[in-house]
């Protein structure tokens, strides 16, 4: 006999322990396991935001139905963003087609509270491009590198800015880039040291990274 025990286990304190907040990640949900996920992160009476991310058009929906007051970003749907916090974070792709990914970083940024500056299409095959953003790296606190093929960006930013470069592999490429893998490997690989990469096509994820690196600056839980 097999007993399927699906009910929700929130965990509403998460951001007052580590600055990061429970999100609601929608693949694999009901849309009604969505909104109701929600109502019970925001009856938790959150002091940071509550997001739902990677929702389809109807789990979309029935959390707005269920939830008024949400706002749509790119990453999916955000609850009581945070006011406007310190730190100036650049986000780069190498190519147009990584812009989805860097879109919801910069939308978990936003969630947080912190402005960020995305530029895309700055992909090492014309150097000179990347090359051009050498007085935005030397002012950002942190850098977001996005890039599918062979992620080669992430190390030449990184060696022209002391700031910490946080890496996102993307999924984006031709054959042996293997659907992200190769630019995941090479950026492990970085032979610019210090390079923090996180999982391929994870924008939420090197969002929520770039937010813990600027945590000295808010004076948030440490």
């Amino acid at each position: 006999m097999v007993t399927d025990q699906a009910e929700l286990r929130l965990d509403p304190e998460r951001f007052r322990r580590t600055g990061i907040a429970e999100a609601v990640y929608a693949p694999g949900k009901s849309p009604e396991q969505c909104a109701a996920a929600v109502a019970g992160l925001l009856a938790g009476g959150p002091a940071g935001p509550v997001l739902l991310t990677r929702a389809a058009p109807e789990q979309v929906e029935a959390a707005r139905e269920r939830n008024p007051g949400a706002t749509e970003t790119a990453a999916g749907l955000v609850w009581h963003a945070l006011p406007p916090a310190p730190g100036t974070v650049l986000v780069l792709t190498a190519g147009t087609g990584d812009l989805p990914v860097a879109r919801e970083a910069v939308a978990v940024l936003a969630a947080y509270g912190h402005d960020s500056t995305l530029v895309a299409d700055v992909g090492v095959a014309g150097l000179h491009r990347v090359l051009a953003q050498r007085r935005r790296l030397a002012e950002a606190d942190v850098v977001i590198v996005v890039a599918g093929m062979e992620g080669a960006l992430a190390s030449v930013a990184a060696g022209l800015t002391g700031a910490p470069v946080i890496a996102v592999p993307t999924s984006t490429g031709y054959g042996s880039g293997l659907e992200g893998v190769t630019a995941l490997l090479a950026m492990t690989a970085s032979c610019s040291p210090g390079v923090t990469v996180v999982g391929i096509d994870n924008g939420f994820g090197a969002g929520c990274a770039a937010v813990r690196t600027l945590r000295p600056l808010t004076g948030g839980p440490r």
